[in-house]
């Protein structure tokens, strides 16, 4: 067998061609077929859901890769917890699976920021480990050091859904002219959508038009 393809699947260990086998790949944990446009949020009839419609935020459309939960929660944790940064490129690799649906590509990525304290401790940007790989494969401009965050917060996962928009509020600056760009902001997760959305407001005040959360996983309920 040529060594090029002396590979195992990341997931269950079965020698495989690719990162995962087709069994493992095919188990990968799917958005539902019908969903708000806007967050993700399952909607029967694949409308913008009533939370949308009745505080809109301020991005525009959400794209995920895959509903979290397990085996995506464990990719994503190997990836931010463990430093396997082998895993970035694998990640986004699935995610930009999901862009041969897309019609209009945005001009511009831009990784979400880690505050400085928090990039310290952990060595590296999870998001921008993964942006870095779909600006190259998309060739669409990276931003990488354009936005900021600003304020050290406490992490939104170990928090209540209602205290996050309170928690991220005033945590990012942007300094460049974004007028009439489109503007794709990579994650890692999207889970009440807070985070993304406040930095939607700051990207929105230095002049975006559109604004799209490229995330690899989306956390919803479970789907029956």
């Amino acid at each position: 067998m040529p060594t090029w393809i002396r590979k195992n699947c990341l997931l269950c260990g079965a020698a495989s061609a690719q990162d995962f086998c087709v069994a493992c790949y095919h188990d990968l944990p799917q958005l539902p077929d019908h969903h708000c446009p806007v967050c993700l949020w399952p909607v029967p009839t694949g409308e913008i859901c009533g939370a949308c419609l009745k505080k809109p935020p301020a991005f525009t459309r959400t794209i995920a890769a895959m509903r979290y939960t397990f085996p995506a929660d464990a990719l994503i944790h190997a990836l931010k917890y463990q430093a396997n940064l082998a895993i970035a490129p694998v990640l986004a690799h699935l995610f930009i699976a999901r862009l041969e649906a897309v019609e209009t590509m945005p001009d511009v990525i831009v990784p979400m920021p880690l505050h400085p304290i928090r990039l310290r401790e952990r060595g590296f940007n999870q998001a921008m480990e993964i942006a870095r790989y779909i600006a190259k494969q998309t060739s669409i401009t990276l931003l990488p050091d354009d936005c900021s965050r600003i304020k050290h917060t406490l992490p939104q996962a170990g928090l209540p859904w209602k205290e996050r928009p309170k928690n991220i509020r005033k945590a990012f600056s942007c300094t460049m002219d974004l007028s009439g760009k489109h503007v794709a902001v990579v994650d890692d997760v999207m889970t009440t959508g807070a985070t993304l959305n406040e930095l939607a407001k700051v990207l929105q005040r230095q002049g975006a038009a559109e604004i799209s959360n490229w995330v690899i996983a989306r956390a919803l309920p479970e789907i029956k």
